[in-house]
C-alpha cells in the first residue's frame, strides 16, 4: 500500500502542472549509506504492483512491497522522502549485497545495485 501526505501531493501537483505525470516507480536504492526507497518516473512491468493514489499512478516491485508493507511519500524542506512501515536492511555498507532478495535492483530494468539505479 502507498500513502501520499498532503504536502507531498501538493508538491507533485505543482511539479506536474501542465504535464503528464506518467507512472512513478518506488524502488530500492543501495549505496554506502545503506538501502533507501526512492521515486523515479518509469513504466510499470509484470513484476510490479500498481497503485492509484491522490491522482497519481505508482508502481512498486512485488517483492519489494512484500518487504516494506505500507510506503509513505512525504515532502519537507529537504525534498521528497519515501519511508517504509518496516525498516529496511542496511545491507552492511557500500554494495553490501542487499536489494530485494533476488539479486536485482527491484526496477524493471534489472541490473546491479551499486552506483544507483537506471531509473
Amino acid at each position: 500500500m502507498i500513502e501520499v501526505t498532503e504536502q507531498a501531493r501538493k508538491e507533485l501537483d505543482t511539479y506536474f502542472e501542465g504535464k503528464n505525470p506518467g507512472t512513478i516507480r518506488i524502488y530500492l536504492a543501495a549505496g554506502c549509506g545503506g538501502s533507501r526507497l526512492m521515486p523515479a518516473l518509469d513504466e510499470s512491468g509484470p513484476d510490479d504492483n500498481t497503485y492509484e493514489v491522490s491522482g497519481y499512478t505508482f508502481c512498486v516491485n512485488k517483492e519489494l512491497i512484500a518487504q516494506t508493507s505500507t510506503i509513505t511519500i512525504d515532502f519537507s524542506h529537504m525534498g521528497f522522502s519515501v519511508d517504509s512501515a518496516v525498516p529496511l536492511s542496511s545491507g552492511g555498507g557500500c554494495c553490501g549485497g542487499s536489494s530485494c532478495g533476488s539479486g536485482s535492483s527491484c526496477g524493471s530494468g534489472g541490473g546491479s545495485c551499486c552506483g544507483g539505479s537506471s531509473h
